[in-house]
């Protein structure tokens, strides 16, 4: 990773689809540099209890200091109380927002900081 690597802005979001500069995705991890799928049987990441530490310790590893964690459209993934305690712990700014506010702020946020996200397309 260059020190100076932008995240990729979202150029596309409907239901069930995420788009950056060349790549497709129904759940993603955008990052300084990069994206790929976010494949929840990775982590065990379900609805309830939600984003887990192991989910953003990705973002992490590639110089995120601002992440912004989607809920879904109709903000139905929670948000684990030791991932927010994680990011606190390291001193991440993070932002917990509804699936189009969160993609919006990311793209606002990606201008001036080393952001990473995660989002969920659907529910």
């Amino acid at each position: 990773m260059q020190p100076d690597a932008q995240s990729p802005p979202i150029t596309h979001l409907s239901w069930g689809r995420l788009e950056v500069p060349g790549k497709s995705f129904k759940d993603a991890k955008l990052y300084p540099g990069g994206a790929r799928e976010w494949d929840w049987r990775e982590t065990g990441t379900h609805h309830v209890p939600g984003i887990q530490p192991a989910d953003v310790a990705e973002l992490l590893e590639h110089g995120a200091d601002v992440v912004v964690l989607s809920k879904g459209v109709w903000e139905r993934l929670q948000v684990c109380p030791e991932t927010l305690s994680m990011l606190e712990q390291k001193g991440v700014a993070v932002e917990v927002l509804q699936t189009e506010a969160a993609a919006t702020r990311y793209n606002e946020l990606r201008q001036t900081a080393r952001v990473g996200g995660l989002f969920h397309s659907t529910c």
